[in-house]
This record gives C-alpha cells, sequence and structure tokens, in this order.
C-alpha cells in the first residue's frame, strides 16, 4: 500500500504482519470520513495479501483514539446528519471488516480510547494489550448522540449486559486495570513496554498456523449470540478439515519430535 507520510492511516506490511496506524496525532486520532475511508483501505489491503499472518492496529501520538472529530462534526452545521450518515457508514464497514478479516488483529491502547470509533475498534479486535495508563470510555450519549462502532452489539459480548450498559449509559472513565478486570481488554503492561509486547504477540501469532488461527477467529466470531447446537456442526467440520492440512501433520510431528513447528499456511 502507497501512502504520504501524512495520510489519516498508515500501513506496512513486513515479515508477516500487517502494521496500521491511524496518523492524525494533532486531533488525538479524531476519525473523519477520509481517515475512516484510509482505514477501510488499510484493512483491506491487509486482506488482499497473501503474506499476512496478523495485523497490528495503532495510533500515532498521545491517543490510540479519541473517538469521532468533534470539530469537524461541529464544522458541518446542519449538513451534520447527512455527514455522519457518510461517517457512521464507513465505520462500520472498518469495524465489520477488522471483525471479519481472516488473520487475528493486534491492537495497542495508549492514551484514550474513547468515543464509538476508539471503543468500537477496540472491541472489533481479537486481542487488545494496554498501557497501563489507558483510558477507555464512550462518552457519546454526553454530546447526545449513540454510541456506534458497533460497540452496542460487541461490547456487551465482551463485559456482559449489566456493564456494557454502565458503560454506555454513565460513561465511566475506565482505567487499563478496570478494562481488563472488566473483559474488555486482554492484557496491561507498563506504558514503556507496551509497544515491544505488541510487537512480540504479533510475531508469536505470525508463526502460528495461519490456517487454524483463521478457522478458530472466524468458529469464535461466527458464534457470538448463535445458539451452541447451530455451531456443534460448524465446529466439527472444521476441525476435520484442518486435520487434513500440511501445517496439521507438521505441528503433531513437531510434538512427537518436540521441536518448533514450521507452518506453511497450507
Amino acid at each position: 500500500m502507497t501512502e504520504s507520510p501524512d495520510s489519516p492511516v498508515l500501513c506496512t506490511i513486513a515479515d508477516g504482519i500487517g502494521r496500521i496506524r491511524l496518523n492524525r496525532p494533532d486531533s488525538a486520532n479524531g476519525l473523519d470520513v477520509e481517515l475512516l475511508r484510509a482505514l477501510n483501505d488499510a484493512v483491506l489491503a491487509c486482506h488482499g495479501s497473501p503474506d499476512v499472518r496478523v495485523v497490528m492496529l495503532t495510533g500515532e501520538g498521545k491517543n490510540f483514539c479519541a473517538g469521532g472529530d468533534v470539530k469537524t462534526f461541529a464544522s458541518k452545521g446542519e449538513a451534520l446528519p447527512d455527514y455522519l450518515r457518510e461517517a457512521t457508514a464507513w465505520l462500520q464497514i472498518a469495524t465489520a471488516s477488522l471483525i471479519r478479516l481472516k488473520v487475528p488483529v493486534v491492537t495497542a491502547v495508549h492514551g484514550f480510547a474513547a468515543g464509538g470509533g476508539g471503543l468500537g475498534l477496540l472491541c472489533a479486535s481479537d486481542i487488545v494489550v494496554a498501557a497501563r495508563s489507558a483510558k477507555v470510555f464512550s462518552g457519546a450519549v454526553r454530546v447526545g448522540m449513540a454510541p456506534d462502532g458497533g460497540a452496542t452489539v460487541t461490547l456487551a459480548q465482551l463485559v456482559g449486559l449489566r456493564k456494557a450498559l454502565e458503560i454506555l449509559l454513565l460513561n465511566p472513565t475506565l482505567t487499563a486495570e478496570d478494562a481488563l478486570n472488566a473483559g474488555l481488554i486482554t492484557e496491561v503492561v507498563d506504558d514503556a513496554d507496551l509497544a515491544a509486547r505488541v510487537e512480540d504477540v504479533a510475531r508469536q501469532l505470525s508463526d502460528m498456523a495461519p490456517l487454524a488461527l483463521s478457522a478458530t477467529k472466524r468458529l469464535v466470531w461466527d458464534g457470538v449470540g448463535a445458539p451452541i447446537e447451530a455451531r456443534l456442526g460448524e465446529e466439527a467440520r472444521v476441525v476435520s478439515t484442518l486435520s487434513g492440512t500440511a501445517d496439521s501433520r507438521e505441528g503433531l510431528a513437531a510434538v512427537i519430535e518436540r521441536r518448533a513447528p514450521k507452518f506453511i499456511g497450507s
């Protein structure tokens, strides 16, 4: 993916890792139509690359993402509903694309993950590592809006109905430890260790069997809200299919031979 350093989203692909960076640091990576379009392009670039085994999502500057760009919103005046229809459509596409992405998404949170955008992107990730000083809050109803970015659906799946309603209606500012205890994030690390830890998690995943990771991610997300009985047959089908892959045979051989496996994605 080719972009200028001033692009609202930066995307590089190397060593099996697609690195997507929100790049509007002066506005706390506030989401506007331009950024959301660029984010969707970046996700599609990772989806279309056979070399990508994991995606890292990060934000430049002091914050991961402070949600919608309120200054841009305010500047639209009476045209704001039309602008938001476009912006929310792109945000829905971006969050859905992260969930549907065939590879795991590892997200690093520092500063604030706020608003429908910041919270929505966090909820659409597979693994979330947060700096100890990070903060999470919704804030939509504070400005007369409703949460978006899929948070009204995904948040309850992560933290439970009562906690989700508390977060979305009362808008508490959650510390990283609060978010961890609620089940909203995966891990908390010291601020200085965030970049290294996310890189380490991404590299662990990039070394694993890609077909197995993709199938597992799909089974889990597709099972959200679905009756257990409806998912058991699909789970069995996927396990049977994976058992016939070269990676599965390599994994079994590596266990027997007590060595590290070398997965090729087939």
